[in-house]
Parts: structure tokens; sequence; C-alpha cells
């Protein structure tokens, strides 16, 4: 219960940290909590309220401090503002009762599960006698699956070196962990981790800045990929890069004096959980660290060749993000390749195809179609046959209909939006996709980042109700390519 609802200081970071959807409600409410006598008017019941700062007040029995009602803001306006009653009536008149109560071993699942099952936003803790322990509001479990994020945000920002940086990013991973321990959806999970790790990422550019001299011209690092989609897993590598402005005549030497800079980041993003991206795609390869004109003369190129490696760039980089500097490079630059790429039917039209090679998973006889692997026999990689058709469907739909956003569930609303992809919407999609990446994240964490066979799963493995989820998933990516089918004529 944050100091709004209960009055009391803050606690310490380390016990903060350490609650969970899971903790005793004894850990969570405080044990002298604000309380009025049954014989209190309104009037005192409310000044009580806004001296201790909190938004309801528990009324009990003066003797033995068994809670008998609760008086909100809500019932001040319902049975005292509203009716025009008086502020010197008893506050029993107009409190709520029959109260909802749970004793402290409780968790704060099932504080939850209590709430919704009787539709009330507060439950009343008692002790084995009926007497007060606390409140707890819907408010505080909302702010129990927000633990860590604060702190964590704060220890970022304060690091004064990689060492710092490393030990956040630890720390971003267990918060994940008691996330999905904690069941919040797959896309705020997302959210969360893509916040922290863009903080993070900004810095260590921030204190990789203060050791080079570097020139004095507009400059824009960029996120590419999964986490320019906002969708990194724990077993993703970097793919970033540098947008600077200078003049053709200047840009060789000021690329110069940017690349150590880069390649420093992406050292310390590696030292960091963040591996160095195997195909070099990175800030600190030359050929990822151009100016605005550069870059557009490499789109241009890949948008009219549209040869296999042109789309496999396209893969990448048409997820670009920006991250530090001079943001409306990066907003200037997707610009105009959103303008580029929709006025070329044919290089959508091949990129279609290629979102097309890799199909759902799904076979006529039997559920799974396992891809033949011979070093992890059995198994479906829910990356590139999983994640992937929904990735490379929403992003052809996405340019086609010049979606500024790069995330896979934003692409697919906004296109539903100019393009219906579904009779019922794209939220069935959506959580398809989702629930995809769900799996490849518990499997991340089973197998304690083995980057190998990270995305790798055994259907057999998986219990009766996750198999016809996913099994329903896969449909789902089937649907979006079959609408790729019918747009391209494929």
């Amino acid at each position: 219960m944050g100091a709004s609802e209960s009055g009391r200081p803050e606690r310490t970071e380390g016990r903060r940290a350490a609650l969970t959807m899971y903790s005793p409600l004894s850990a969570i409410v405080r044990r002298d909590p604000i309380a009025v006598p049954l014989h209190a008017t309104v009037r005192e019941a409310l000044e009580t309220m806004e001296r201790t700062r909190i938004g309801s007040i528990v009324i009990t029995d003066p003797q033995r401090r068994v809670p008998l009602g609760i008086f909100t803001l809500r019932d001040l306006l319902r049975r005292v503002t509203l009716p025009g009653g008086d502020i010197q009536q008893p506050v029993a008149c107009v409190m709520t009762s029959g109260l909802i109560t749970l004793r402290p071993e409780a968790t704060a699942y099932q504080a939850a599960l209590a709430m919704a099952r009787h539709g009330v936003r507060r439950v009343v803790v008692v002790d084995g006698d009926g007497g007060l322990v606390g409140v707890l509001s819907q408010g505080d479990l909302f702010a129990l699956q927000r633990v860590g994020v604060k702190e964590i945000s704060n220890e970022i920002r304060q690091a004064g070196d990689t060492a710092g940086l490393r030990h956040a990013s630890l720390e971003i991973r267990r918060l994940a962990d008691d996330l999905m321990a904690q069941g919040v959806s797959t896309e705020t999970l997302s959210q969360y981790l893509s916040t922290l790790n863009d903080l993070l990422t900004v810095r260590i550019i921030e204190l990789t800045v203060d050791e080079f001299e570097l020139p004095t011209v507009p400059m824009c690092w960029i996120a590419l990929g999964s986490e320019g989609r906002l969708e990194q897993t724990f077993s993703t590598d970097q793919d970033n890069g540098v947008i600077f402005e200078a003049d053709d005549a200047d840009a060789g030497r000021v690329r110069e004096a940017l690349l150590p800079f880069a390649r420093a980041v992406n050292q310390k993003l590696d030292a960091c959980g963040f591996p160095l991206c195997k195909g070099d795609v990175m800030a600190g390869n030359p050929r990822w660290c151009l100016t605005l004109d550069e870059w557009r003369r490499t789109f241009r190129g890949w948008i009219d060749e549209a040869q296999p490696q042109a789309l496999l760039n396209a893969c990448i980089f048409f997820d670009l993000r920006p991250i530090y500097g001079d943001e409306s490079l990066a907003e200037r630059l997707r610009a105009w390749l959103l303008a580029a790429a929709a006025d070329r039917p044919l290089f959508q039209r091949l990129m279609a195809e290629n979102a097309l090679q890799c199909e759902p998973p799904l076979g006529v006889i039997r559920d799974f179609v396992c891809d033949g692997s011979r070093e992890f026999p059995h198994t479906i990689d829910l990356k590139k046959r999983g994640s992937l058709p929904f990735v490379d469907a929403a992003r052809v739909l996405g340019l086609a209909n010049r979606v500024p956003y790069t995330s896979t569930a934003q692409r697919l609303r906004a296109v539903a939006e100019v393009l219906p992809i579904d009779a019922d919407g794209p939220e069935a999609i959506i959580d398809g996709f989702y629930f995809i990446h769900l799996l490849r994240l518990r499997n991340q964490v089973r197998l304690h980042g083995a980057r190998a066979e990270a995305n790798r799963i055994d259907p057999n493995d998986l219990s009766r109700v996750d198999r016809h989820v996913l099994k329903e998933a896969f449909r789902q990516a089937r649907k979006l390519q079959d609408r790729l089918v019918v747009r391209y004529a494929l």
C-alpha cells in the first residue's frame, strides 16, 4: 500500500523489491492503520483523511478495533454531497458495510481474486480475533506489479561505471522473472523490459560520451531489430546504428571520429548482457554509422534492388527507433522510409513473398511439425517459425500503409483501422503473437540463457492447455499470412 492510502512512509528499496503478488498481506499492509470509531461524524472522518492524506478510512468498534465498515470519497459524493446530507451526521450512517476481509497470511494474489469475485476495490485485513490490521486497495496490487521498476531505474541513472550497470542489468532480468511469475501480461512485461533496457543503453552512452572528444554534429543512436520493435527477449543480441549529420565532404572524417566511441558502447552493452551481433549489425561497424543522406541512399538501394540480402536487411533496419541524441534525425529518416516503401508495390510484394517463407509448424495429421533439427530433434524454433511470421507480415502491412510504429502489436492495431485483417479485429492475432513470445521467455529462463536452444521447445513438454493455445497461436499466424497472399495475389 502506498503512502497515499496508508499514511505510512515508504519502505526501504530492498524490502520493496522483495514483494510480489505471492507475498503475504502481513508484509504489505501496515500494523497501525488509520481508523475512526463508530460514533465519529462525517466531518471528523474527513478531517482525519485530509490530515493523513488517505482516500478511505475504516470505521471500527471503539473497544475491540473490529472493522465495521469503510468510508471512501465515493461514499462522500453519493451519500452525503449529492443528496445534500449533513457532514455532522454519524459516519456510520453513510459508510459501506459488508466488508470483504482476509487474514494476514493470505497472499496479494488471493486478495486480487477476492476483489474481482466481489466487485470491490478494497479488502480489509484482520487478525485472528477479527481486529483491524490494514486495508489493501487495487492500487496497491497494481503497484506490486511495478515493484522494482522505479528502484532499477534509479540504480541505472545513478550508475557511474560498467560494473554498476552490469548489476542493474541483472536486476532487470530478476524483475522480469518476478513479473512472469506474477502473471503480468506479456505486452506489459515487454514494455517494462524495453523501457529499462533503453534506460540502460542511454546511461552507457552518457558515460561513454565523457570518454571521447566527439565532433559537434547532430547524432542519434538508433535501435534496430527486436530492440527497435520493443520485443527483446533474454537471448537477444545487439542490433544498432548511428545517424549523424554532415556534408559528404566531411562525412568520412566525422565517421572516423565517431567509430571508436560507438565500438566502446557496443563493448559495454556486451558486458551488460547484450551480446555482440554475429552479423556485425552494430554502430561500431562503419557500414552502419552513416549520415542521414547515406542512410537514405542505403535504403533506396535495398528498395530498388530488392535482392535476397536487401530483403534480409529490410527485416532488421526497417524497425529503427531512436534511443539517444537528436531524435529528429531518426524521425526524418523514418518519414522518408515510409514514403519510399509505400510507393514501391513491387518491393512490398517481394517482402510479402519473403514473409511467407517461414510457415507456422502446423500439420495436417499431427498437431505440430518439428523442423528436423539434428542437434535438437523433436523441437520447434519458436523464433523463426513462431514469432517471425507475425513480425514479418506486420512489417509488410505496416510499411504498405505508412504506419509509423515499429512494434508488431502497434503495427497490427494501426493496420486494422484502415485494412481489416480479421473479422474480430487484430486482438486474437496479437494474443497469439504474445503467447509465443511468452513461451520463448519462459524457455529462456528455464535454460538460464543457453543461446543455442533458447527459442526451441518440444511440444510434448507442454501442458495440454499450452499445446492447445500454441496451436491456435500458429493458426493466427497462418491467418495473417493468408492476408498477405490475398493482398499481393501470391
